[in-house]
């Protein structure tokens, strides 16, 4: 049996960031997670300074270790069938890089045990300590799974909130790409109810799109491939290996967060905002969050010991209407004009909504 101070359920950026936290704090963590790492995961990828700022991470450092990141200087972003605006910074805003590459240095830098292929199938507590797959024991389990993530459904039973649904794609094309390196490009649905990318990250692209309802869902993602190749955009798009997933979009609700010697984070606590779907700095600032408040409350913390995490994060993501776009009680005519202004889509679409400034 492997003992420990704290398990963390998961080994992306919310469980790499609150690992790495907690052996500074000197606890013994462990990290187990069902993929194997470096992980194929697809993600449109981009990071905004205030991430960089809390894994207190270099991009000196992160290049050193021959990772893609691709400065972000701009964006372009247009309704479907309308024409762009075109958003430019004096310098850098953001980042993208590749999950496959990020998470792994991020699991690599947290410095602690990794439990590789094994996925959380078994969750008991006795005694004041959590039992995982009678496997491993520790007075704190950390749920960092993701929207699927094994000890959310533990803890507050099966999702009722709409996901967004999202499908995307992340390859070397097979020809040049009209899009921009340093600019991704931004392409909203008709009807405001969700948006697709194009994001350039060295030789690679990732392509996507994501809807806060499935309603002809593949429809539209026929619609953005054909766009693709006709544009060049991402030639080769067609036969790309596409992947798709759920997630949470609506803050943290009703949901419950915490128990006795159990928190959740990032994807696993709803955390993505609801106007980007983006997750990665609510992941990295959740996780953050969690250790700072676990060190505090110490190695065998109760519910209440917890709720000051919980708190603040209700704080930090509150509840917003589920499968709604951030036009909600606005005619989708009206969202599509204000998307052809330049002032509004800088100062709300790109700097309030994506990042987050």
């Amino acid at each position: 049996m492997l003992e420990c101070d704290a398990l963390v359920v998961g080994g992306g950026p919310a469980g790499s960031a609150c690992a790495r936290a907690l052996r500074q704090a000197g606890w013994d963590v462990a990290v187990m997670d069902r993929a194997r790492f470096p992980r194929d995961k697809v993600c449109a990828g981009w990071l905004t300074t205030h991430v960089l700022q809390a894994l207190e991470l270099d991009p000196d450092e992160y290049r050193r270790e021959g990772l893609t990141l691709q400065e972000i200087t701009g964006f372009q972003t247009r309704v479907f069938g309308q024409p762009a605006v075109d958003t430019r910074y004096p310098g850098v805003v953001s980042y993208a890089i590749r999950r496959c590459e990020f998470d792994h240095f991020l699991l690599r830098r947290a410095g602690v045990r990794v439990l590789e292929g094994a996925s959380l199938t078994s969750l008991r507590r006795e005694d004041g300590a959590w039992t995982a797959n009678d496997l491993v024991r520790a007075p704190v389990v950390i749920g960092a799974g993701g929207h699927f993530c094994p000890v959310a459904r533990h803890l507050r039973g099966e999702d009722t909130p709409v996901p967004v649904v999202a499908k995307e794609a992340e390859f070397v094309p097979d020809a040049p790409s009209s899009v921009e390196p340093g600019v991704p490009e931004l392409l909203f649905c008709r009807d405001l109810e969700g948006y697709a990318w194009c994001v350039r990250k060295g030789e690679y692209i990732n392509v996507g799109i994501g809807r806060r309802e499935n309603h002809r869902f593949a429809a539209h993602v026929d619609e953005f491939v054909e766009l693709l190749e006709r544009t060049g955009r991402a030639p080769g798009a067609s036969r790309a290996r596409w992947k798709g997933h759920a997630y949470l979009a609506s803050g943290v609700g009703a949901r419950r967060l915490v128990d006795d010697g159990l928190v959740l984070i990032g994807d696993a606590a709803g955390l993505a905002y609801p106007e980007s779907g983006e997750g990665i700095r609510p992941a990295v600032e959740s996780g953050l969050l969690a250790a700072r408040t676990l060190a505090t409350a110490g190695r065998r913390p109760s519910a209440a010991d917890l709720r000051p995490y919980e708190v603040r994060l209700r704080a930090l993501y509150p509840a917003s209407r589920p499968a709604r776009g951030p036009f909600a009680g606005a005619a989708a005519t009206i969202g599509r004009a204000l998307l052809r202004s330049r002032l509004f889509t800088r100062h709300v679409v790109i700097d309030r909504w994506f990042l987050r400034n």
